[in-house]
């Protein structure tokens, strides 16, 4: 018996839609890696891309447990001498909530071409609204 490897022409992609109302940051940016790796398959292959899409609602009403609103910095660098900026949970939730999902969930996904193909099939917004309505997504409970 042979391990079977995924192709394209085999993977089916589902929508999901996660809504992170009161969910805990950390534990939520892992389902939804799991989902986007496709490691909720059977047909799950590590150097194939099997992951599903996911659209995730309410990022702005996202928890962090303990002191990490205040203490979790967020660094960047600008290219100039001296440029790194550093932002704090708190204040990145009140102005750019999507990116502080965006940022937990792409440290869980493999740094490669195939992470950055997985990380593609995440889409975050603020409040209920998506524009994903016709691809009919499942709602996902975590």
């Amino acid at each position: 018996m042979s391990t079977q490897v995924a192709k394209q022409s085999d993977i089916k992609r589902d929508w999901f839609v996660i809504d992170l109302e009161g969910k805990v940051l950390g534990r939520a940016a892992t389902e939804i890696a799991r989902i986007l790796r496709g490691k909720n398959k059977p047909i799950y292959t590590p150097s194939v891309d099997t992951g599903d899409f996911v659209v995730v609602l309410n990022a702005e009403k996202v928890v962090l447990t303990g002191n990490k609103m205040a203490n979790k910095m967020y660094h960047r660098h600008t290219g100039f001498p001296g440029g790194i900026r550093s932002i704090n949970a708190e204040k990145l939730l009140a102005s750019k909530p999507e990116e502080l999902i965006k940022k937990a969930v792409k440290g869980m996904l493999p740094k490669n071409k195939l992470g950055r193909q997985m990380f593609k099939k995440l889409k975050v917004y603020t409040g209920v609204e998506h524009p994903h309505v016709a691809q009919q997504p499942r709602e996902l409970v975590l």
